[in-house]
């Protein structure tokens, strides 16, 4: 069971990561971002007028840029998922623990429970 809750959240991390690569592609795509920043790259090619290699050294860039960000993204949710397990644990461990405390307290309880009724009876 636990395998497969563990194989769930991998499959749903794997998922939020692609969803996340797929909207900052989208977010760094849009013409405005790009005729902005390309008119400040060097045009070093014979292809200056059309822009060739200062859209390749721009899609170089972003693509670098989104990997680490991702790469960053990857890191942060394995920490969270590290936190978690280790909530996860603590909150067992208190239940475990508060489960006890009231078993102890129900016994206690009904040890005294008959001594006072036989006391108090009037027989």
């Amino acid at each position: 069971m636990s395998a497969e809750k563990s194989h769930i959240e991998e499959a749903f991390s794997s998922l939020l990561l692609e969803d996340m690569k797929w909207r900052l592609l989208q977010a760094f795509r849009g013409p405005g971002p790009m005729e902005t920043f390309t008119s400040y790259l060097p045009q070093t090619t014979a292809d200056k007028g059309k822009g060739c290699t200062t859209v390749t050294v721009w899609e170089e860039l972003q693509r670098a840029h989104i990997e680490g960000a991702i790469a960053w993204l990857r890191a942060e949710l394995l920490e969270m998922k590290s936190q978690n397990c280790k909530l996860a644990k603590t909150l067992l461990d208190l239940s475990t623990e508060i489960q006890r405390l009231r078993n102890e307290a129900d016994m206690s309880a009904g040890l005294e429970s008959p001594t006072l009724s036989i006391a108090g009876s009037p027989k």
